[in-house]
């Protein structure tokens, strides 16, 4: 598979089939590893760097769910496809400003990825649309379990697997999910809850992650800890603690229906009509407004069909996204022109909100 064939193909999340659920966009595990007697990507020279990638690399690619997939350094992809890869979440932003030595293996259906010499020698990623922990789990697991028979791991038995940063130390583990959370939003809620959830030892950051803004309502939640305690403890544990965000943003979906729903009507619709007829709008306002569509159609008022539709446009209306479609380098405001343009002719065709409909 070649970088333009992974970019023409539906991925996990831009998949129509995958948009399921109401409140959880995606669940995600990561695993960091280092190699034995080989300095972190941080300290390593630049020949080392290369010998550890071509080495990782040729071990990941080897693997039967990486077959047909997408192995390739970062320094051969241009800045564009650079950043549709982040878009994707497919990569992290460190990773995409690496100048050499770093690689990227990603299987077809880019559920799974393995970033190379970025912070660690190997970041291991599997992400599923929608609330997935156990099958997320039990694919990384494999997924690891199957390469370290290739590569020798650094590994304490006193400190588990070791990393380059402290916070990584033990288990290596971060499990996240992305979160869409718009009437605790609205209902100014949103800081109570991340002040909670903090106390609770998990952390929250945008849509991109470490830095990012939570436009569209999205939350990813992850936990901190990675030592002294086992994987499925740490799962088991962020899961208790987002099954409990569930159900607080389904109850202040209830509670603005049942206080003001003219207020919630008149957001949704507003929404709507800028979507058929903005012929301006940045990444951020797309955000917005498909993330109040997407409360529209959770309380039932389009039709179901139609999140799966939304789910992929949060993808498809990011920048990268939006100047690989227009085939061209566009300034931020012609960006903006092609992305109304493009969000127009997505909902040319929705019918208009049935706000008789109204449920949770």
């Amino acid at each position: 598979m070649k970088i333009n064939e992974l970019i023409a193909a539906h991925s996990e999340l831009t998949d129509a089939a995958a948009g399921k659920s109401a409140v959880v966009l995606m669940t995600r595990i990561r695993l960091a590893r280092n190699l034995a007697a080989q300095p972190f990507p941080g300290w390593a020279k630049e020949a080392q760097k290369r010998e550890i990638r071509d080495q990782c690399m040729q071990a990941v690619a080897s693997l039967p769910q990486m077959k047909r997939g997408l192995a390739l350094p970062v320094e051969s992809l241009d800045e564009l496809q650079k950043q549709i890869l982040v878009e994707r979440h497919l990569i992290s932003r460190e990773l995409s400003h690496a100048k050499s030595g770093s690689g990227v293996v990603i299987s077809k259906d880019q559920s799974c990825v393995v970033m190379v010499n970025e912070e660690d020698h190997l970041r291991i990623q599997v992400l599923r649309a929608g609330f997935q922990f156990k099958k997320v789990w039990a694919t990384i697991n494999a997924l690891d379990t199957a390469l370290e028979e290739h590569l020798d791991y650094a590994f304490s038995p006193q400190l588990g697997y070791l990393s380059a940063c402290p916070t990584n130390l033990g288990t290596g583990i971060r499990s996240s999910a992305m979160m869409h959370l718009p009437a605790l939003v609205i209902s100014g809620q949103m800081d109570k809850v991340v002040r909670a959830v903090n106390q609770l030892g998990m952390a929250v950051r945008g849509l991109f992650g470490e830095g990012s803004d939570a436009s569209g309502s999205i939350f990813q939640i992850s936990n901190q800890t990675t030592l002294g305690e086992s994987e499925e403890g740490i799962i088991k544990h962020l899961h208790g603690v987002l099954t409990t965000i569930v159900e607080q943003e389904l109850n202040a979906r209830d509670k603005l229906l049942e206080a003001d729903p003219n207020k919630l009507r008149d957001k949704i619709g507003r929404a709507f009509g800028i979507l058929q007829n903005g012929w301006l709008l940045n990444s951020s306002e797309a955000m917005n407004l498909l993330s109040l569509i997407r409360l529209g159609i959770d309380l039932g008022m389009f039709a179901d069909t139609q999140r799966a539709v939304v789910d992929r446009l949060f993808i498809e209306c990011q920048p990268g996204h939006v100047q690989h479609a227009a085939k061209g380098a566009f300034e931020p405001n012609q960006r903006d022109v092609l992305r109304a343009e493009r969000l127009r002719a997505e909902f040319a065709n929705v019918p208009a909100p049935d706000f008789t409909n109204a449920t949770q």
